[in-house]
């Protein structure tokens, strides 16, 4: 066992080393003084910009640590933390070798080499069961695809996209190394492997003395959190903008960049297979499920568009649009006002453009789309369960389940939890959380969620207020139709526009900062909680994050759909929003519909989400980027070593993924919750969608240090989520149609109502008729709000949206036998969509199989395979050990003769 010196402030750090893993080390001892440029018998000048190996063009850098000496009293601490833990990693076999500070390029930070020998890789390939080759796979590919040559523009080569032949695999066992397919011991494990390996390392190693009493004091993270590591990465292979000039390294970052992280490859395939090789199967899995997300949002956005289109080309069709529009009908109805005092009375004509722009999305339409993407989003989670179930087998993830990781505690939960007790499962010690500790911190992290919630709600209800306020003075301010002298969109801005628009803008800010405030708390009560696995926590994590959002990003919606309009009164007993002394009226829907305004909502959120998610996604990793490495630019190719520009890179952090899940899933709720009023969120979500995948690409591949690899078999608690949201968007959307819309009270005058069954006269037929005269005077407009076309000596009676008995009637205001007869069809709609929805949602379920009958062929042919080599192995290993020790009686490979031991005829 030799030993390897790496220097730290002019004094070396012995490294043991072992067989031929240690050429071209030199043996130093500590204390030791060694020349500026004389590290280990190489100049650091002669090395290539991108070299991830140790100065002995030998030993493969895995793990970068970084860190800065400090000049006062717990600098001292730090750098005892340091030499404690570093001592442990070479304890643990890891082999370190230290840059000094001065040949950083900004002249003070220190950066820690670490290399793991192939004795470390194979112990903890064993324990993390890690697969490895043992045998080419011997079945055919039979996955024609029928006019496969429509694809080939959007195909990617063969060898882009397939890197590595296809192998049979099994755990690894440090023991059976000649059963496995080993060429070379140094590139069995690809780098992301190898990462993951050096990572688990570092979690679990302390920085405490021998002789100190607590055993909490180990593990990177606490190191990073504390300052005595600045940043633990793993490296890139090369630049990303061109190929390294070191023959020795695989160049996978500048292939993925040039296939798969610039945008105008966005019509292209993804290079899954490099992308799990260089970034490991969880990131892998992520871009797996995002591309196949947006090529199912294709089909959703065609017809989407297509009911877009039969809007607005069967406007012409609309009886009811034309009445409203012409003078002899929408020009002789006068309508109440629509708020106190503020607002006048007004003539239903007005609403011409609002009517124009509601058909556009209010039509027949629109209840086939909502059926279409009933089946759409279950077709959409059975395909991708398929998909998921091809990738785990091509993926080595078959066999990995979460008790794998339940095994592998987090350092977090290993030095917080002092007390112990035997797992039911190995009996072996492990920490525990008392059942009170839990029950104490569990209720203390959902009061917090509850807190936030009712936080969100209060916001909901105080942008409310405000809609109220402000339509009162919108109403008054555009009483002369100022904006009519605005160009081209002047014509259309309404007092409802101007307030649907407002403050849908003030609750996309509000939301905004909810969500970055609520961020932080989510993840404080999450390691408060203290959560036994990485899973767990990312699990609970997932449900408090996703909670928090639903409810903030889709409260407003719910409100416009489903309570906006809906309580409202009539004139002369009208409902307030706290009480009548308020002077907060409940608002009315926008003359031309609530859906118009749950469209304007729908839009503005979606669309501000989506490019504020860009921009920060982009732009800001990009600027910081920018302006951390401007110095360094400008530095001789020889001085900015490989680990100094990663080091200048964004840290993508254990939560990166988790935070793109949520931007996804936030956004299928938005086009599948809502899709009935606005059929064109698939294609605004498509259209984002293309740019997310090369955005996200782009910025792993340039903007941030190479992730730690980690396995996952699944999106994990998503997949729950997506499947809440799927079953919950078939109930909204029946709602929707039903409530929001006017399609049920057409139809029920077009059959029952009608003149000979037409829509003739359903403008008249739907408003209510009113006595001026019995308005109350807290209702009535103030002097000069009312158009000077108003004469109330002529005008006696106003109308509005409602179906009651007119003034005179025994039954005066009250509601007439036709509002009964359409709430009893929207009921009956809504029971007969979710019953036909349902149906057919199941029916699908059913009929595609999750895992593909190809894909199950295999897995029983690989562990048949596993099984039979294996005994075959056992057998050939015992036949030669009992040759060995019994040299008369040798027993021939493949038959067992009668004359051998009793041993070996029972083998």
């Amino acid at each position: 066992m030799n030993r390897i010196a790496g220097k730290r402030d002019d004094t070396l750090i012995e490294v043991q080393c072992s067989g031929e893993d240690n050429n071209g080390c030199r043996l130093q001892s500590f204390g030791e003084e060694v020349p500026e440029h004389e590290h280990n018998g190489v100049d650091k000048q002669q090395q290539s910009k991108d070299s991830v190996f140790f100065r002995d063009g030998v030993r493969r850098i895995d793990f970068v640590l970084s860190y800065v000496d400090d000049e006062d009293k717990d600098g001292e601490k730090k750098q005892e933390r340091r030499k404690v833990y570093e001592a442990n990693l070479q304890v643990a076999g890891l082999q370190l070798e230290t840059e000094d500070k001065s040949e950083s390029e900004d002249g003070k930070t220190y950066f820690l080499k670490i290399h793991a020998p192939w004795d470390v890789l194979a112990e903890h390939a064993e324990i993390l069961k890690i697969k490895v080759p043992f045998k080419a796979s011997d079945i055919p590919e039979h996955r024609d695809v029928p006019m496969s040559w429509l694809f080939t523009p959007f195909r990617l080569p063969p060898p882009v996209m397939h890197p590595e032949p296809d192998y049979f695999t099994s755990p690894f066992d440090k023991n059976k190394t000649d059963f496995f397919l080993i060429d070379d011991k140094d590139t069995l494990f690809p780098p992301s492997t190898r990462n993951r390996i050096v990572y688990y390392i570092l979690s679990r190693r302390a920085y405490q003395n021998i002789d100190c009493q607590n055993n909490d004091k180990k593990g990177i993270k606490r190191l990073l959190n504390n300052g005595t590591y600045t940043a633990a990465y793993p490296l890139h292979d090369c630049r990303y903008w061109t190929q390294s000039r070191d023959p020795n390294c695989e160049n996978e970052r500048y292939s993925l960049y040039r296939y798969w992280g610039q945008f105008f490859r966005f019509y292209k395939e993804q290079p899954l297979n490099r992308i799990r090789k260089y970034y490991g199967e969880k990131i892998g899995i992520y871009f797996a499920w995002l591309g196949f997300y947006t090529e199912m949002l294709f089909y959703a956005a065609v017809v989407g568009l297509l009911c877009f289109i039969y809007g607005a080309t069967t406007y012409d069709q609309s009886i009811w649009s034309k009445e409203i529009c012409s003078e002899s009908v929408g020009g002789n109805i006068v309508m109440c006002p629509l708020c106190d005092k503020k607002c006048g009375y007004w003539k239903l004509n007005t609403t011409c453009n609002s009517t124009w722009q509601s058909h556009l999305f209010d039509n027949v339409g629109t209840v086939f789309f909502a059926i279409f993407m009933a089946i759409w989003v279950t077709l959409f989670l059975e395909l991708w369960k398929r998909r998921q179930a091809r990738l785990e087998y091509e993926w080595d993830l078959v066999d990995f389940e979460e008790e794998q990781q339940q095994l592998q505690l987090r350092p977090e939960y290993e030095m917080k939890c002092r007390k112990q007790r035997p797992n039911r499962i190995t009996q072996e010690m492990e920490p525990y959380l008392p059942l009170t500790s839990q029950c104490v911190r569990s209720c203390l992290s959902g009061v917090t969620v509850l807190f936030w919630i009712a936080l969100i709600i209060a916001s909901i209800i105080g942008v409310i207020a405000y809609r109220l306020a402000v339509y009162a003075a919108f109403a008054s301010v555009m009483k002369d139709s100022p904006t009519n002298k605005i160009q081209l969109v002047g014509s259309i801005i309404t007092p409802q526009l101007a307030t649907s628009v407002t403050a849908s803008c003030i609750n996309f800010v509000i939301i905004m900062i909810l969500n970055f405030l609520y961020e932080r708390v989510a993840i404080w009560i999450t390691d408060m909680e203290i959560p036994k696995t990485h899973l767990e926590y990312e699990n609970r994590l997932t449900v408090k994050m996703f909670l928090f959002q639903f409810v903030n990003y889709y409260s407003s919606c719910f409100y416009v759909a489903f309570f906006k309009g809906k309580f409202v009164g009539y004139p002369g007993d009208y409902e307030y929003m706290f009480n009548k002394f308020s002077g907060l009226r409940n608002e009315e829907c926008d003359p031309g519909g609530c859906l118009i305004e749950l469209t304007t909502q729908l839009v503005i959120i979606m669309t501000g989400k989506q490019v504020w998610g860009n921009i920060q996604e982009a732009l800001v990793p990009w600027l910081k980027n920018w302006w951390v490495s401007k110095s360094a630019r400008n530095h001789p190719e020889s001085l900015y070593s490989r680990w100094e520009q990663d080091h200048d890179l964004q840290h993508f952090t254990q939560l990166g993924l988790f935070y793109e899940y949520l931007e996804m899933v936030i956004q299928f709720g938005f086009i599948t919750l809502f899709v009935a009023s606005f059929p064109l969120a698939p294609l605004l979500a498509l259209l984002n969608n293309i740019l997310e995948v090369r955005v996200d690409a782009w910025k792993m591949i340039t903007q941030f240090r190479r992730p730690i690899a980690a396995k996952a078999h699944s999106i994990g608690a998503w997949q729950e989520i997506l499947h809440m949201i799927a079953v919950f968007s078939v109930v909204t959307n029946a709602f929707i149609v039903a409530f929001t819309s006017d399609m049920i009270p057409r139809l029920v005058y077009l059959y029952a109502y009608g003149q000979e069954h037409t829509m003739q006269g359903y403008i008249n037929n739907s408003l209510s008729i009113f006595n001026i005269s019995q308005i109350p005077m807290d209702n009535q407009p103030e002097p000069g709000e009312n158009p000077s076309w108003f004469n109330s000596s002529v005008t006696t009676t106003c109308r509005y949206r409602d179906y009651r008995y007119p003034p005179g009637h025994d039954d005066e205001y009250k509601h007439t036998m036709q509002f009964w007869h359409i709430i009893a069809a929207k009921l009956a709609f809504i029971i007969i969509m979710e019953h036909v929805a349902f149906l057919v949602k199941f029916f699908v379920a059913w009929l595609i199989p999750d895992v593909p009958s190809d894909v199950k062929a295999r897995i029983r042919r690989e562990r048949y395979l596993i099984q039979e080599y294996l005994q075959k192995y056992e057998l050939e290993k015992l036949k030669g050990q009992i040759s060995l020790n019994n040299g008369d009686c040798t027993c021939p490979s493949e038959v067992i003769p009668t004359s051998c031991t009793p041993v070996q005829a029972r083998l």
